[in-house]
């Protein structure tokens, strides 16, 4: 048979201490039969970013076991950073590489999140593919209030109770999203200023919400360890959004604002077709290097037979 792959981009409310954020990894690669393809954490958004692969079945165990360092080493009320988070471990998207379908990641999703509550009793919102209810196809929706608001709204409000457990939240780790969905780029760009609000109506007026790019999500944010500022986004659609445009179009707004543009990072992989449609895009990156490729990550992984 051919064999199967999909990976998971699990996100963890932990970027400061470099200690958590490496037991979590351990965790998932003690879980046996998936490979760590790359880990990205940051200070100011105080949250890492763990990207595994595998069989669908090795998969889901790493997750969950990075799911369960977390909640043993996160407090979420000692947590503070400027992304939005629910949980200690925030989201867990599934998301097909080979072989795999966004059916099939949905599902192991859906099987994923009930053993979530199970084995650790933090309940579980559904996004994305994985969704039981149209409400929650995105992710901003199930974020809603964050941490502090939601653990309160769920226990008045029935319409946002968790779709796994509860309805209140683990009193330290929170809830976790757990979803399935297609490869989605994670690219920032950093602005010298001190005007949080300009970076704002960067973020506003290119995201698809606000009638910018389609498949664009955005948010300006601080980034107070660097002295910075930072358009952070979510490119959910690369084959159809002008990635070097959007990143023009940044540049004047920036220049339009009083900021200027002073470097762009991935978090995480990037596809080979999304790097070979706007090459320079990515190329600009402080971080990029030929192995931030998906598949010349896979494929250096196949040659030591990680599965």
């Amino acid at each position: 048979m051919p064999r199967r792959l999909i990976e998971s981009v699990p996100n963890f409310s932990e970027g400061r201490d470099a200690a958590k954020v490496a037991g979590i990894v351990a965790a998932m690669e003690a879980a046996g039969g998936a490979c760590v393809l790359d880990q990205h954490r940051d200070a100011d958004h105080n949250r890492c970013v763990i990207t595994v692969a595998g069989p669908p079945e090795a998969v889901a165990e790493a997750v969950l076991a990075g799911v369960g360092k977390a909640v043993e080493l996160i407090d979420l009320n000692r947590h503070s950073g400027v992304h939005p988070r629910i949980g200690a471990a925030d989201v867990a998207p599934f998301v097909p590489l080979e072989n795999a379908t966004l059916e099939e990641c949905a599902e192991l999703a859906r099987r994923v999140g009930r053993e979530i509550w199970r084995r650790f009793l933090v309940p579980v919102y559904f996004y994305g593919a994985a969704a039981l209810r149209a409400d929650r196809a995105e992710l901003a929706a199930v974020r809603s209030g964050q941490f502090e608001r939601l653990r309160e709204i769920v226990l008045r409000d029935r319409t946002r109770r968790p779709d796994v457990g509860g309805p209140a939240l683990h009193p330290t780790a929170g809830a976790v999203a757990v979803g399935a969905r297609r490869f989605l780029i994670a690219y920032n760009v950093n602005l010298a200023g001190a005007d949080l609000e300009a970076a704002r109506r960067i973020a506003r007026k290119i995201r698809e919400s606000g009638g910018g790019f389609h498949g664009v999500r955005a948010m300006g944010v601080e980034l107070a360890t660097r002295g910075l500022l930072q358009v952070s986004m979510n490119l959910t659609d690369f084959e159809r959004t002008p990635l070097e445009e959007l990143y023009q179009t940044i540049c004047r707004e920036a220049e339009r604002e009083g900021l200027a543009v002073v470097g762009s990072e991935l978090v995480g992989l990037v596809p080979r077709k999304a790097y070979e449609m706007a090459p320079a895009f990515f190329e600009r990156c402080e971080n990029f290097r030929p192995d931030a490729v998906l598949e010349e990550r896979l494929a250096a992984l196949e040659s030591k037979k990680c599965w």
